[in-house]
């Protein structure tokens, strides 16, 4: 082989593999942008050009988050709020925005022990906030990507590209929203629900339903509390490990329920809802599977339900 063809080699796109997909069906995919850049490098080698391959180069240079290229952005805090979840802000340059519609999630990159990996996270912060963007990560025992986060610490560079999906959000567009959430699944309700607090004219009624293993489990109490004092949003715990609210405050007694969010307990909810809802739904693949089947039961049709 010439040194010419191995210089092409070594320019070659890498096909991904397995686990640098999220999952989580971004468009485009790792997979796209694979095939876009391949494309480009048989026609670069095809003219005998390099030139041609520096459109790709010029645009991970760039500091705004794009869906093709990774961009780096740095962590300017980390806040611990339980055991095994972390709250990072990062900073975005100058007083730019991530302009996120609501409930786009974006796509971190790491690498462990030397393989690529990438997971979809949805940020917490509004997607207008100016100047950062905020994401709520759990931390697994064995996860790849989790091995990764561990390390991270504030002024480190992060790699990321989005935004993807969303739910198509109008105010006023369904009577009552109930959003389904387990664990970190709370992220992408947190900024439909502060579009609806923020803007006046929005009278959307949002029952919010968060399932926790316990009480300490719970994320963003504060924020919680604060956005249930809305007099069009209600909130609801369900901690699967809980077997007793008398140990509770107070003020979480009569709106908490202790074991699992399983058919009956789902009718009941939906009876109390004010007008018909449409239901959002966020969790593990096997808790989302689970809600649309009580949902199913308790006659909501499927048209009526967006899983993130």
């Amino acid at each position: 082989m010439s040194g010419n063809e191995d210089d092409w080699l070594a320019l070659k796109p890498q096909e991904p593999s397995p686990s640098q997909c999220c999952g989580s069906g971004c468009k485009p995919c790792i997979y796209d942008v694979y095939e876009k850049e391949l494309a480009q490098w048989e026609r670069a080698k095809a003219k005998q050009d390099k030139s041609f391959l520096m459109e790709k180069k010029e645009q991970s240079n760039n500091s705004e988050l794009n869906p093709d290229t990774f961009t780096a952005f740095n962590i300017s805090s980390v806040e611990q709020l339980t055991e095994d979840t972390y709250q990072y802000k990062f900073e975005l340059p100058g007083n730019s925005s991530l302009r996120l519609s609501l409930g786009q999630h974006i796509v971190l990159r790491g690498v462990v022990n030397g393989l690529e990996v990438q997971r979809a996270y949805t940020p917490i912060s509004p997607g207008n906030a100016e100047g950062y963007f905020e994401v709520l990560m759990k931390c697994y025992e064995a996860g790849l990507m989790s091995q990764y986060i561990k390390t991270w610490k504030k002024g480190d560079a992060v790699f990321w590209r989005g935004p993807f999906g969303g739910f198509p959000y109008q105010p006023n567009k369904h009577g009552e929203l109930l959003m389904l959430a387990s664990g970190t699944g709370l992220a992408p309700m947190l900024p439909i629900l502060r579009s609806i607090t923020d803007d006046e004219d929005d009278e959307t009624f949002v029952t919010l339903v968060g399932c926790f293993r316990t009480f300490d489990k719970i994320y963003l109490k504060p924020l919680l509390q604060d956005l249930a004092r809305y007099w069009n949003i209600r909130i609801f715990y369900i901690l699967s490990q809980e077997t007793s609210l008398e140990k509770l405050p107070w003020s979480y007694q009569e709106n908490t329920y202790t074991g699992r969010l399983n058919e009956d307990l789902m009718k009941t909810i939906i009876n109390s809802c004010r007008r018909r809802p449409f239901v959002l739904i966020c969790g593990s693949s096997a808790f989302n599977e689970d809600m649309s089947r009580y949902l199913k039961a308790a006659g909501i049709e499927e048209s009526s339900c967006f899983v993130f």
